[in-house]
């Protein structure tokens, strides 16, 4: 199959026993991606390839449950002997190398340059490795936030992020053979503003996807609970994404 994605971790907002927060390692075209690094997903990735294989890195935006887990591979790269042979280029909101220098108490992000290679995202960014497409879309969240489609070779994985309702979350979600969503909350509450989904609003940015599979379901809510709630809504196979699990497609 040209695509494969495999699930590291699923959490929100903070991990659990054998559950890491949001992380994918994507395959297709000669391409391995880390999609999204949350919390204990780095170790997850060790299971399932060397990081030193990476050819990049996409964080959807800046939140520690998408993206803590940068650290523990900078110092995986740099001083845990797994430097890989060229810097991994890192597809992240503009702030995140100055946010991981901080957080190591540098001034500047320089000493990151040997390991990973920063490329700001911003809306309709497009990038290919090999036969692997990569497109991002400014989604609707509470930070900059972006939601990934994935092509290779006539198969299509979209993947909201954490975002809202919103035009362009269903427009990545149009034609694509898995739509990879978050449903984290039970309800939305009234007067505030819309930056995650329920598991009805998933199912409704899915009608255009040949299948559903369900991740970042929040405390409020159970996975079976919430592949149930979407599937009254979406008309196409529902699943929840499980640690470990592997689709091909």
């Amino acid at each position: 199959m040209p695509l494969s994605l495999t699930v590291l971790g699923t959490a929100s907002p903070h991990p659990g026993p054998d559950r890491p927060c949001s992380g994918y390692l994507l395959r297709g075209g000669g391409a391995e991606v880390w999609v999204d690094a949350g919390t204990g997903t780095f170790a997850e990735l060790q299971r399932h390839t060397d990081p030193r294989r990476l050819t990049a890195i996409w964080i959807s935006h800046l939140h520690a449950d998408h993206s803590a887990d940068l650290l523990a591979a900078v110092y995986a790269f740099a001083y845990g002997g797994l430097t890989p042979p060229a810097p991994i280029p890192v597809y992240a909101p503009a702030d995140c190398a100055r946010r991981l220098a901080g957080f190591l108490g540098r001034p500047d992000v320089r000493f990151l340059s040997g390991v990973l290679d920063f490329r700001p995202l911003y809306d309709g960014h497009a990038v290919r490795h090999w036969n692997l497409r990569l497109t991002s879309r400014a989604v609707t969240h509470d930070t900059e936030a972006y939601g990934l489609r994935a092509q290779c070779q006539g198969s299509v994985l979209a993947y909201s992020g954490d975002s809202g309702p919103c035009d362009a979350l269903t427009e990545l979600a149009t034609g694509a053979d898995l739509f990879l969503c978050e449903a984290d909350i039970d309800a939305h509450r009234e007067g505030e503003q819309r930056v995650h989904l329920t598991p009805e609003d998933a199912g409704a940015c899915a009608k255009g996807a040949r299948e559903l599979l369900i991740t970042h379901v929040g405390p409020t809510l159970s996975r079976e609970e919430a592949v149930g709630r979407a599937a009254l809504v979406f008309a196409g196979r529902t699943t929840a994404a499980r640690e470990g699990e592997t689709r091909s497609f």
